[in-house]
């Protein structure tokens, strides 16, 4: 029986998937991004076969699996187009610098504004990297590491969604600058939605949520001795 849910639970994935890029393609919309319309339909279509977020964790494993050589493939495009990439470090570096500190500016904002608490405010501040790192940087500072994988997963699903609309309709077309965004405000997801446009702006956005990852990790410290 698990392994019919498996093979289930994967067919499912892999159709939403191919579905959803069709719709985006035919039909380009932030309503309409593949990661937001395949989510959507996936966990329709559990909750419609009665199935739990337990029952679909060996699926998930399985493909997450193929997401390591998947990723270090994205190294290619970007060997071949390494001159472009050492032009451009220096202008990248600042822009993922400045991103990282406007995003956390925002959430701190948003936190008085709000008055929210510390497990908030913690995992507000590290929305913008992958889960793992959200997960360990809150293991490190007792925060609420559900909380903080909540807020990074919501964060990548809007910026694949409007990312891509602001981008366009600031005639931003450089493949190299969207990467650069996509990989520091949207981290994964927006790497896999970055890969979409071309293998070179996925390899981009790769190492621009890499760079983010350790920039976030190692400036968290001085940020939690202001909180």
């Amino acid at each position: 029986m698990e392994t019919f849910i498996t093979i289930y639970s994967i067919s499912i994935t892999i159709i939403a998937y191919i579905l959803a890029k069709k719709i985006y393609m035919k039909y380009p919309s932030p309503l309409t991004t593949p990661v937001f319309l395949c989510t959507v339909a996936i966990i329709s279509t559990l909750l419609i076969s009665n199935l739990h977020f337990e029952d679909y964790v060996v699926a998930k494993d399985i493909i997450t699996y193929f997401l390591g050589p998947a990723t270090v493939a994205l190294a290619v495009p970007l060997y071949k187009n390494r001159a472009i990439v050492a032009k451009y470090a220096i202008p990248a570096i600042s822009g993922i610098i400045l991103g990282l500190a406007v995003t956390l500016c925002i959430a701190i904002t948003i936190a008085k504004l709000f008055s929210f608490g510390l497990n908030l405010i913690q995992a507000l501040a590290v929305k913008s990297v992958t889960v793992p790192i959200a997960v360990e940087i809150m293991s490190l500072y007792e925060g609420d590491a559900n909380l903080a994988a909540a807020f990074v997963l919501i964060t990548g699903i809007l910026g694949t969604m409007i990312a891509p609309w602001i981008m366009d309709k600031c005639h931003i077309t450089m493949p190299f600058a969207r990467g650069i965004a996509y990989g520091t405000i949207a981290h994964g997801l927006g790497t896999a939605h970055a890969a979409q446009e071309s293998e070179f702006t996925g390899a981009v956005a790769g190492v621009a949520m890499a760079i983010a990852g350790i920039i976030i990790a190692l400036c968290f410290p001085v940020f939690y001795s202001f909180l």
